[in-house]
């Protein structure tokens, strides 16, 4: 039942400075040798609709029209992004359990510890500040990139403008993604001249997600802050401000301090599903409508005065787990599209606490 896209969505920040761009860390575990990625395709200068692209956006953003043109231009196609954007063939099952063995793991849980000891004061910083839990913060970075090791290695203008003009077009929603995809280009560039950065310069993910965090270029422009008082903003090597920029990103979205993510959930002998599912995980239900439907809640669940959700974790051929998802739960889903992706950012988050309690 879960229709929303799994899909790295960390908006923006009011950038100061833009980082050094580091390249994608050394990975902890040794890994078979990677096919070689394909030949990337012809610049994007061969294009005249692209650089009719180019002078529009020059023109909406006030930047330099030949720069503009200069940085699209010479971007390339990427086929190897193309092939990581097609979606998986239709019937694929979903299942939680292998989809949390990747992220809820020990070399994670012990590069998580090591980030929280370290970073204590910075964390508690942003908790008084912001109102977002250090383990909310600690799921989100070691989820995206284990705390910095992994920020990825593609040429993020290339990458963007790949998905801006030639997204996949095997993708239910191609129109809308490219048309998502070009406003990130926008956003990269203005950040990148107000920053004087190169454009080509960036690196982050097959989408264009960068630094711990991995904040797309808008998230970056809206949302990023001078957490550590440098007067820049340094998504790559300032760990203080990938600690605010993640508070401030949930405080803006509506985050709840004191409010649980999820309850525990069990069902009557008849529950209604089909009720209870259709909103998908938007909450929606008071918890009277969410018991009278055959939600069974217990204990501070029941005291909940906000709108609740069912939330449903496939796995695989085996029975479904369910969670009831609060509205706190939704502002984790607005990082990344998916109900998966929240458990997991909070299952490993509350795993690190619990090597910290230790």
């Amino acid at each position: 039942m879960n229709r929303l896209l799994r899909f790295p969505l960390a908006l923006l920040a009011a950038a100061v400075l833009a980082p050094a761009i580091h390249a994608q860390s050394t990975p902890t575990k040794k890994r078979p040798p990677a096919k070689a990625a394909p030949a990337p395709g012809p610049l994007y200068a061969t294009r005249p609709e692209v650089l009719r692209a180019a002078d529009d956006i020059a023109a909406r953003h006030d930047l330099d029209r030949e720069w503009v043109r200069q940085a699209i231009g010479q971007a390339r196609l990427l086929p190897q992004v193309q092939r990581l954007m097609t979606p998986a063939p239709s019937g694929t099952p979903k299942n939680w359990r292998v989809y949390r063995s990747r992220f809820v793991e020990p070399i994670r849980i012990r590069a998580g510890l090591r980030f929280w000891q370290e970073h204590r004061a910075a964390l508690e910083r942003a908790e008084r500040e912001y109102g977002v839990p250090a383990e909310i913060i600690v799921g989100i970075v070691g989820v995206e990139s284990i705390y910095g090791q992994q920020m990825g290695g593609f040429n993020v203008i290339d990458a963007v403008t790949t998905l801006a003009f030639d997204f996949p077009k095997a993708h239910p929603r191609a129109a809308e993604r490219s048309a998502f995809f070009l406003g990130e280009l926008e956003q990269l560039l203005s950040l990148s001249q107000r920053s004087n950065v190169d454009p080509h310069a960036w690196r982050g993910s097959y989408a264009g997600a960068m630094g711990m965090p991995q904040f797309m270029p808008s998230s970056w422009v809206r949302y990023a802050v001078d957490f550590d008082g440098d007067g820049r903003v340094d998504l790559f090597n300032s760990v203080d401000d990938v600690i605010g920029s993640v508070a401030n990103y949930f405080k803006a979205f509506g985050w709840k301090t004191g409010m649980p993510a999820t309850y525990p959930v069990g069902f009557t002998a008849q529950p209604d599903m089909d009720a209870l599912l259709a909103p998908d995980i938007l909450p929606s239900f008071s918890v009277e409508s969410f018991t009278a439907k055959g939600a069974l809640l217990q204990s501070e669940a029941l005291a909940h005065t906000g709108p609740l959700a069912l939330v449903e974790l496939q796995n695989g051929a085996e029975a479904p787990q369910y969670v009831a998802g609060t509205e706190n739960f939704y502002v984790i889903t607005r990082y990344n599209w998916s109900s998966y992706y929240a458990m997991a950012v909070l299952e490993l988050g509350q795993a690190v606490r619990e090597a910290l309690d230790r």
